[in-house]
């Protein structure tokens, strides 16, 4: 990998788009209005700031470190100031947007608050930041679930609130709102598993009881990534089948799943920290181009 492509991966950047095209594929799907640039800008930020964090706080060990901690022990200066400078500015965009949408941010329904303090909640204690300790981070079998369910309220949810905050529009709770979530949640959480896949080895020493470390790879991908997918992509044919899409909407929106069912079939062989990074989060913005631009074809 070059020096770009190491910043991009490495540095968890490309997860910052990956959040900015999951919106815009919920934003298509669910026919809402686009949000504002301060709101992408911040929804840029936080997600580079959050994966950041576990490695920024790691010791690390030049010698038995895979490629992406050394890179991070080599550019642990490049990633302190990053992360002061992005903290930075998603505050200074978090009060602009404040003041701006105060009222309409403390008049939200109940519901919208309830769904923040659970993913707020959810993301803290993926970390063990709250008092007692407990990490997610730490539960192995439910660890990719949270991560998938992290992503789906990032994907689905965060626009629809944004919406109602910076427009008044209110999107109305309905079935396609929950086949659209259960879609990301089950496509996120297959890749979360496939990227244990890669740390088997280190959660096995660790004694962390991850899916692949407790039932092993052939069954981790023929009992559990299989069936997972399944389910994703049949919430997904009920979201196209009761928005009343063409055919071709259809096929174009199953490209994703055929995608990431051949990436889990070539994970029978390990592969390198490249391979992981650059072709599973590639099929998560596969997954949101081809919703996107489904959405823009038209009788």
């Amino acid at each position: 990998m070059n020096k770009g492509l190491r910043l991009l991966f490495f540095g968890n950047y490309f997860v910052g788009f990956l959040a900015i095209a999951f919106n815009l594929e919920a934003t298509a799907q669910l026919h809402m209005p686009h949000n504002s640039l301060l709101y992408y800008a911040l929804l840029f930020m936080l997600p580079i700031i959050y994966y950041t964090y576990a490695y920024q706080h790691q010791s690390i060990d030049p010698v038995k470190a895979d490629p992406r901690s050394r890179w991070y022990a080599q550019n642990r200066t490049f990633v302190q100031y990053s992360q002061a400078i992005m903290l930075g500015l998603s505050a200074i965009i978090s009060v602009v947007l404040f003041v701006k949408y105060d009222d309409r941010l403390l008049h939200l329904p109940l519901i919208h608050w309830i769904f923040l303090g659970i993913i707020l909640i959810t993301a803290t204690l993926y970390y063990g930041l709250l008092p007692g300790g407990l990490s997610l981070r730490n539960v192995g079998w439910l660890k990719a679930f949270v991560i998938g369910f992290v992503w789906a309220c990032c994907a689905n949810l965060a626009p629809m609130v944004m919406t109602h905050v910076e427009t008044g529009y209110v999107y109305p709770y309905s079935i396609l709102w929950l086949f659209l979530f259960v879609k990301n949640w089950m496509f996120c959480t297959v890749n979360a598993i496939i990227f244990d896949i890669k740390d088997y080895p280190t959660d096995a020493n660790r004694q962390l009881k991850t899916f692949v470390v407790r039932f092993g790879l052939r069954q981790t991908i023929f009992f559990i990534l299989i069936p997972l997918l399944s389910i994703g992509l049949l919430s997904l044919i009920c979201f196209t089948l009761y928005r009343g899409l063409l055919p071709i909407q259809i096929l174009i929106n199953c490209i994703p799943f055929l995608l990431m069912l051949y990436v889990v079939y070539t994970m029978r062989k390990r592969h390198s920290l490249v391979y992981y990074l650059i072709l599973i989060d590639g099929a998560l913005l596969v997954k949101a181009i081809c919703g996107i631009v489904a959405m823009t074809i038209t009788n």
